[in-house]
């Protein structure tokens, strides 16, 4: 089990970076790889929890839920400013 708190420190710290991240414009694709990489380590740790009969730490559920809500957080800011930059975009040309 110790083996797995530096990547269950690394999933928190990517989860808080990724949230963080939502507020920096375009370094919101920054924040996407962080929580992807994130949620790696995150199941990694929770696939050898069931496979070593212990449980997870409170930090690595946290950086998993971190990491995961960074996804989707980052992916609709992502996804919101594209549609922004489209829309400004078709209105320039009328």
């Amino acid at each position: 089990m110790e083996q797995y708190s530096s990547k269950a420190t690394a999933s928190l710290v990517l989860g808080i970076i990724s949230l963080v991240s939502i507020f920096t414009g375009y370094f919101v694709l920054i924040g996407i790889a962080c929580a992807i990489v994130g949620l790696i380590f995150g199941i990694q740790i929770r696939k050898a929890a069931q496979l070593e009969g212990f449980n997870p730490s409170n930090i690595a559920t946290a950086g998993f839920i971190l990491s995961l809500i960074g996804v989707i957080l980052c992916t609709i800011v992502f996804i919101s400013c594209v549609a922004c930059v489209g829309l400004l975009g078709t209105l320039a040309v009328l």
